[in-house]
């Protein structure tokens, strides 16, 4: 009998081991699975986490750069760009015309894209107005529209600092299409 509880106790014992070796693997494992999930986790919310950062003042040329002449001149509007999880430095992300009076040191500044649909809008030298090739809307050399035009309102307009050293800044921002009303965009 003592043989056969020997060998129960050692069943046993075994067993018991057996339990707690099975047991202390799965939470080994449970741990280690832990952060690769959290990570995704964070990975995937992140993009939600992110807000548009509101409009900011962009360097886009200097006051010598600009003629003033009471014409408009294009002038890119360049930055450091992310989207989603990549970052793009020093890249174009729109285009804005400059226009500055003679004897003024005030800058005008208008959206090069166009309110109806969204393109880029370019300047007609020869009638002396911009011309979106998208779908033909007009617009005037202060950025009003020349009727008919299928665009609902005039070019954007943005705000624009001038600093002590000639640098010339515009509050950079883009602007919902297709509607009447001018509302930025998040």
């Amino acid at each position: 009998m003592s043989e056969q509880q020997g060998d129960g106790r050692s069943l046993a014992t075994e067993q018991r081991r057996g339990f707690l070796t099975k047991a202390l693997a799965v939470c080994c494992g449970g741990l280690a699975t832990l952060p690769p999930l959290a990570a995704a986790f964070w990975a995937v919310l992140d993009p939600l986490r992110r807000t548009a950062g509101a409009a900011t003042f962009l360097p886009v040329t200097d006051l010598n750069s600009l003629p003033a002449d009471g014409q408009p001149r294009q002038f890119p509007v360049i930055a450091d760009r992310v989207d989603a999880w990549t970052g793009f430095a020093a890249e174009p992300i729109g285009a804005v015309y400059l226009k500055r009076d003679e004897g003024s040191d005030t800058v005008e500044v208008l959206s090069a894209t166009c309110p109806h649909a969204g393109c880029f809008i370019e300047m007609d030298t020869e009638s002396k107005c911009f011309r979106c090739p998208c779908h033909n809307s007009a617009f005037t050399l202060d950025g009003g529209i020349v009727a008919p035009s299928p665009s609902p309102r005039p070019m954007d307009s943005l705000e624009c600092k001038v600093d002590k050293t000639g640098g010339v800044s515009v509050k950079w921002q883009n602007f919902y299409t297709g509607i009447e009303e001018k509302v930025a965009r998040p």
